[in-house]
Order: structure tokens, then C-alpha cells, then sequence
């Protein structure tokens, strides 16, 4: 899995965005904080290096948890990392079971209207929700956040070219210097194939690639 810890590595570039949505929402002690489209862990990990609160992970690709599982046992905060593989069309929770739901670049699987209504019956009675999405229809989805029952705290952007100073060109430059790639095994190859891809889709589509920090609160009455 070396290209998979690549990307995890230079993808922490960002976290500074991520603490940045974080220290939007107040202290809460022992917070539950439920990850949706968690992947490898990189927000979860920052989040638990903010708090002394648990995550519960949610992916569909077990892989990724697996590794999520693996990074979470090198940096000491495995007791506080759950993780299960689900669908998020599929989620089944205690309702107000969580004091903040986070989810960065997937709530576009379900769609931003039916991910904020659909997944607010699991926030505790004004928790927090933290949405990390794409540029496209900001007014659009702010004027939603509203009509589904939060309140916004906050917003930002992180734009086009933070992406690609901070995570898009610094992996890519990596990628460029490994050597025997042929020597590797076919799942490695793989892996390193797919994020050339990736890389290339970000370059072809630069103004798909601007995303918004959106940080909430669920109104403690709502009829939504």
C-alpha cells in the first residue's frame, strides 16, 4: 500500500483546513464525532489530535479502514477509532447519537438536500454538522442549510490553487521520482495508476476543483 500512504501523506497538507472548520465549533468534552466518507483516516486523525473525543468511520471500501485501523494503532488513538463499512445510503444509527457528523468530499454520493436532512436525525439536539464539498452552487446549498433545519456558522473556500500547491503538485512530484516501478507488485502498480489519474482529472477540470468548508448547527426545534 506505499502509494496509497503517498497520497495519505501529502493529502495532510490540507489539514489545516480541517482544523480550521474544527475550531469553528465549540468545545465539547468527550465529543462523538461520526466521519462519513472517512477513507484512509486523514481528517478523522486531525480531528482526534483537536479533541478527546471517538470517531466512528464510515467507508464502503474496507481497505481504506483497514488502513484507517493501521494509522490509528503508529499515532495511539486506536481505542478512540471505530470504523464500519457501510454505504451511506445505508446508514442505520441511534438518532441524536452524535455531537458532530463531518464528512469532507462525499456528501455528493447522496447529494447535499438529502444528506442534510437524511443525516440530522443522527446529530444530538444542536449538534454540529461540518460539510467539505465542492465549489459548485454555494448560494444554492447555503439558502438549503437554512431550509433543512441549521443554523450556518460558517463558511470558507479553499480554492483551486491551495489544492494544487499543497496536495496535486507535491504528489505528483513524488510520484516522478520512484523508480522499478515495473518491479512492483500489479496492486501497487495499480494504485500508482489511479492516482496519475487522478492527477490528470484535477488538471483537465481546474474549476471543478475549488471546494467550501461548510460548518453548522441543527436547530434544536425544526419541523424538517
Amino acid at each position: 500500500m506505499q502509494h496509497r500512504n503517498d497520497k495519505d501523506k501529502f493529502r495532510a497538507n490540507l489539514n489545516k483546513y480541517t482544523r480550521r472548520a474544527f475550531q469553528m465549533i465549540p468545545k465539547i468534552e468527550k465529543t462523538s464525532i461520526l466521519d462519513l466518507g472517512c477513507g484512509s483516516g486523514t481528517p478523522s486523525l486531525e480531528l482526534l489530535r483537536l479533541c478527546d473525543g471517538y470517531v466512528t468511520g464510515v467507508d464502503l471500501d474496507q481497505t481504506l479502514l483497514e488502513a484507517f485501523e493501521r494509522r490509528s494503532k503508529e499515532v495511539g488513538v486506536s481505542e478512540r477509532v471505530t470504523t464500519i463499512q457501510c454505504s451511506l445510503h445505508e446508514l442505520d444509527f441511534v438518532e441524536e447519537s452524535f455531537d458532530i457528523i463531518w464528512c469532507e468530499g462525499a456528501i455528493s454520493v447522496v447529494g447535499f438536500e438529502k444528506g442534510l436532512k437524511e443525516w440530522k436525525r443522527f446529530l444530538k439536539a444542536k449538534g454540529f454538522l461540518a460539510v467539505h464539498d465542492s465549489q459548485k452552487d454555494v448560494k444554492q446549498k447555503a439558502e438549503l442549510i437554512s431550509e433543512c433545519g441549521y443554523d450556518l456558522i460558517g463558511q470558507f473556500e479553499v480554492p483551486y490553487v491551495a489544492w494544487l500547491k499543497e496536495y496535486i503538485e507535491p504528489l505528483e512530484e513524488h510520484l516522478g521520482t520512484l523508480e522499478s516501478l515495473h518491479a512492483e507488485k500489479v496492486t501497487t502498480l495499480q494504485e500508482f495508476k489511479a492516482l496519475m489519474s487522478e492527477i490528470d482529472s484535477f488538471k483537465r477540470n481546474p474549476e471543478t476543483n475549488a471546494s467550501v468548508f461548510f460548518v453548522m448547527q441543527k436547530r434544536k426545534r425544526s419541523h424538517m
